[in-house]
């Protein structure tokens, strides 16, 4: 164990892991770049030949969570509510605590058969970012600026396209709108107070404008809301980079299944059953402060070898002849040749932890409270 360990925690294994991760990442954009000509031909075709370009790149993160650093998950819910996922078109409303709460996600997802397929309404940043934001293009994610007179046609146009999705999404809304900070926790508090709505103590405010809105364009395409609170075991604090040196976590997630004719139509309605749920979530997450568990019974689904076998097929494919080139140009003794490999090795390395960056709590910014940023909305 002491040896495996000392293995993950390898510079050179990490950076080779990376630069699978990012040709292929790579690759796969280009593929999807060349299937946007079946776009006015057969859009369900392209549609689902990108769920499966997709997966074949949010896998190889998913392995990572799974099998480098054996990250374990628990959900707290009933069999019934398992019985209908990946079975079903569904809103997940999650918690934004943690670095790799999407990962986490992403591995019930992967589980469930809803991967390639999953949805998010994201930032418009990132859409910039390589990769990740590229990919999500092509999987008709709907991006967004929080500012409601701009975002309106876009989230409007982008949810009304997905009405007739082949697969079955799991579209995902973070509802506080950015990652919780202390700092953000208290702007919150304070807007909460300014409009008479109940504190939350581990909880950001959410902004309904999204979750209603989401209801409303995608009503009779989702049968449900998830209802998902996630935490850690021993009061971890994960991070992308943790789970890159091989570190473990034990998550804990609790889904509850609401049908949305449970759900009120009317937006304000919408809007306070949101508010309410949050009291609740509130609530939840102060009993397992407590209790170090949540209610109810637990399942764990078992996890399936085929992101392992994904990213084999891919490491086999990239790394034998980047190996079989570093080894030339060791052979070579060109020094040119050496300092523009090593240049590139250093070159690849800050990419990587570049991307990594983008999921770190304390490099995240949002304008949430800023009375400047509410007058531009």
């Amino acid at each position: 164990m002491a040896l495996l360990a000392y293995l993950k925690s390898l510079f050179i294994l990490q950076l080779l892991m990376g630069f699978v991760f990012v040709v292929s990442g790579l690759i796969i954009n280009f593929i999807q770049l060349c299937t946007c000509i079946l776009w006015p031909i057969n859009r369900q075709l392209y549609r689902r030949i990108n769920c499966r370009l997709s997966y074949s790149l949010w896998s190889q993160l998913v392995m990572m969570l799974e099998w480098w650093s054996g990250t374990e998950c628990t959900l707290y819910t009933d069999q019934a509510t398992v019985d209908k996922f990946g079975k079903e078109h569904v809103i997940i409303i999650l918690n934004h605590n943690f670095e790799i709460d999407f990962l986490c996600g992403w591995t019930m997802c992967e589980r469930y058969g809803v991967l390639g397929s999953s949805k998010v309404l994201a930032k418009h940043e990132l859409l910039k970012v390589p990769l990740i934001g590229w990919t999500w293009y092509f999987l008709e994610i709907v991006f967004c600026k929080r500012k409601w007179e701009e975002d309106r046609e876009t989230v409007f146009a982008g949810l009304d396209r997905l009405k007739d999705y082949p697969e079955y999404m799991w579209f995902l809304l973070y509802c506080e709108g950015t990652r919780f900070t202390e700092k953000k926790h208290q702007i919150s508090m304070q807007v909460a107070e300014s409009k008479g709505l109940p504190k939350l103590k581990y909880h950001l405010l959410p902004r309904t404008k999204g979750f209603t809105t989401t209801m409303q364009c995608l009503k009779g395409t989702v049968t449900a809301v998830y209802d998902v609170t996630l935490n850690f075991q021993d009061n971890q604090t994960p991070t992308l980079l943790g789970i890159v040196n091989g570190k473990k976590y034990k998550a804990d997630m609790r889904v509850k299944r609401f049908p949305v004719e449970d759900i009120p139509d009317d937006e304000q309605a919408c809007a306070n059953w949101l508010h309410k749920l949050y009291q609740e979530k509130d609530a939840l997450q102060e009993q397992y402060n407590k209790e170090g568990k949540f209610p109810g019974p637990t399942i764990i689904p078992p996890r399936r070898p085929w992101t392992l076998l994904n990213f084999l097929f891919w490491a086999t494919l990239l790394l034998s002849p980047l190996i079989k080139f570093a080894c030339g140009v060791v052979v070579s003794g060109s020094p040119l040749l050496i300092i523009g490999f090593i240049t590139f090795l250093i070159i690849a390395s800050v990419a990587i932890r570049r991307l990594i960056g983008v999921t770190e709590v304390k490099k995240t910014g949002s304008s949430y409270g800023n009375q400047e940023a509410k007058k531009q909305n």
